[in-house]
């Protein structure tokens, strides 16, 4: 590997690492803070959290399209970390309830440009340095497994739940140095128009049917981290249990990240999705029948085989089957549907299976969504498997 390039891939691992501690120092925490910090009744605390996911929903696409019309993803990247940043700071002097839902919808809407761009970026240099994308993605799983494990120390020794917000602002700026090993632009193509861009990628119907399945299988993976304490409670688990819940299954993500590219290699980027949502879909059938916290904490670290496979697989999906042209378009509504309608759905249907149910019955509802998203995959396989016979033949 070449000074410069191996230069520049460490720049992406560094970046993943304090974007990633950003986001694990601030949103296990953020309910805490505006319950306990701010006296908000919880249902104004659901509110504001729920919110979060439906401006993902529409500001992921809109940057995305951004990046493929002026073609600067990284000046637009710089951007949105900064201005995240500022307002992070600011937000801590918010008091009243609707300054507080404004403050975050706008922290939210910078933060939605920071994992599809820099998704963008990094998947292109991969591609072009034929390196392995896991390897720096793995960096994001490590930063919020050590930051959601140490900021809750943190908090406890300070006495305040504030420092979150420090902290989350504090690695968004740390992260900037990175962007200037960076490649200037994510990829070389024509100046393309938004229209035309989300008119190609509607025309592409396996991609279509790959995010309703990624919206059916990453949706309660997301919904689970907003619920997972309640369930660990209801095991008859403590606090202290959560923490360590949450560190385990997010650090069991890294060393799967790193194995992905050569289980890829070997099965194939589809058959790579199927298996780890497959694994997610079982995951939520065996919590439908209160086991016991050993296995619970077992599970967290299957964890790992699930989103750590998951997540590469089908980034690497995305990046295959939608035209070069339309890249950050492609990325930015996968991330829309999965991260951003996904989880505020799920964690809305989430809240009211346990209004009316109980916590089991909510992963019973998980379970049946997941395994209707790999039904839906292996639609996608077959229609592939036709298209690449098709392009045989002729």
């Amino acid at each position: 590997m070449q000074a410069t390039t191996k230069q520049t891939y460490r720049s992406f691992q560094y970046f993943y690492l304090a974007a990633f501690l950003s986001n694990g120092s601030l949103f296990p925490l953020l309910a805490v803070f505006l319950q306990e910090e701010k006296q908000l009744d919880p249902v104004l605390v659901g509110l504001i959290v729920a919110a979060i996911p439906l401006v993902n929903t529409v500001m992921e696409p809109v940057w995305g399209l951004l990046s493929d019309y002026t073609q600067k993803p990284l000046r637009l990247l710089a951007a949105a970390l900064a201005a995240a940043a500022a307002l992070a700071f600011i937000y801590l002097f918010y008091d009243h309830y609707a300054m507080l839902l404004i403050g975050m919808l706008a922290i939210a809407v910078f933060q939605a440009a920071v994992i599809p761009l820099s998704d963008s970026m990094a998947l292109s240099f991969v591609e072009q340095h034929k390196l392995v994308y896991g390897n720096i993605r793995l960096w994001g799983a490590i930063g919020f497994a050590v930051a959601s494990f140490l900021l809750g120390y943190i908090t406890d020794f300070v006495g305040t739940v504030d420092v979150i917000f420090i902290a989350y602002g504090l690695f968004l700026l740390l992260a900037l140095p990175a962007l200037r090993k960076f490649p200037r632009q994510g990829y070389d193509i024509a100046r393309v128009s938004m229209k035309e861009g989300l008119h190609t990628l509607r025309k592409n119907k396996p991609f279509m049917l790959f995010l309703v399945s990624n919206f059916l299988i990453f949706g309660p993976i997301l919904a689970n981290n907003f619920y997972f304490g309640t369930f660990i409670l209801a095991a008859g688990g403590t606090l202290s249990a959560v923490g360590i819940a949450f560190f385990l299954g997010a650090g069991s993500e890294a060393p799967f990240m790193k194995l992905a590219h050569m289980i890829i290699g070997k099965m194939s980027i589809l058959h790579v999705v199927i298996l780890s949502a497959a694994v997610s879909g079982a995951r939520w059938v065996l919590y439908m029948f209160d086991p016991s916290l050993t296995i619970i904490f077992i599970t967290t670290i299957i964890q790992g085989l699930s989103i750590g496979l998951y997540v590469p697989a089908a980034l690497l999906y995305i990046r295959s089957a939608a035209p070069s042209s339309v890249q950050a378009t492609a990325i930015a509504l996968y991330s829309a549907v999965g991260t951003g309608l996904g989880n505020a759905l799920f964690n809305l249907m989430g809240g009211m299976v346990l209004e009316f149910a109980t916590v089991y019955h909510m992963y019973a509802l998980f379970a049946a969504t997941t395994f209707i998203g790999v039904g839906i995959l292996f639609i996608v396989k077959r229609m592939m498997g036709a298209a690449k016979g098709k392009r045989g033949v002729a």
